[in-house]
């Protein structure tokens, strides 16, 4: 018998609020009995789960694992513009003249994640 990953988890200190953030990112939702305040919130959505945690601990360095976004329906840049007008931060671009490469953001809580080039763009 194997496992399965049920869903990544998130430590935070607000579970609602990064989740609403990531349920805007993917276009998922949070599950109906998940409330501000509640100490865990889950985002669903067609590439999966994530759980959020509220922890005590405040953020240190840089994760250890990170999202990797892949556009489905704009372009890397446009998702990127998008991203930042949901919350996210800059924290590296690493876009190179031909096309390839990523940039790194960040969440409202300081979590680094990456937006990669769409299907279409590396088809192309």
């Amino acid at each position: 018998m194997t496992s399965l990953v049920r869903h990544l988890t998130i430590d935070c200190s607000d579970a609602y609020r990064l989740a609403s953030f990531w349920a805007g990112v993917l276009d998922g939702t949070l599950a109906e009995d998940d409330l501000p305040g509640d100490p865990e919130a889950t985002v669903t959505a067609a590439s999966g789960a994530l759980l959020f945690v509220t922890v005590p601990d405040a953020k240190a360095g840089k994760n250890r694992v990170h999202l990797d976004l892949q556009p489905q329906d704009l372009d890397r840049d446009d998702e990127v513009e998008r991203l930042l007008a949901l919350g996210a931060i800059l924290v590296a671009d690493h876009r190179r003249a031909d096309g390839t490469g990523w940039v790194t953001l960040a969440d409202i809580e300081g979590n680094e994640f990456c937006v990669e080039r769409s299907a279409a763009e590396r088809a192309g």
